[in-house]
């Protein structure tokens, strides 16, 4: 995956999230590892109606 320093503090729907990844990677099986790490590690928050939803990756 491409080094990209910037940071976005928007809320974005899950296939947003999945666009942008994909723009940067290689592949889908990248695209998969990276938005599986983003939401695994926290750097990546997923919100319901304004409560935070703990992702679980597999």
């Amino acid at each position: 995956m491409k080094k990209n320093s910037q940071i976005l503090r928007q809320k974005l729907s899950l296939g947003d999230l999945v666009l942008a990844v994909s723009s940067c990677t290689k592949s889908t099986r990248e695209t998969v590892a990276a938005v599986a790490d983003l939401l695994g590690s926290g750097r990546v928050k997923v919100e319901d109606n304004g409560r935070f939803l703990r992702a679980k990756v597999c």
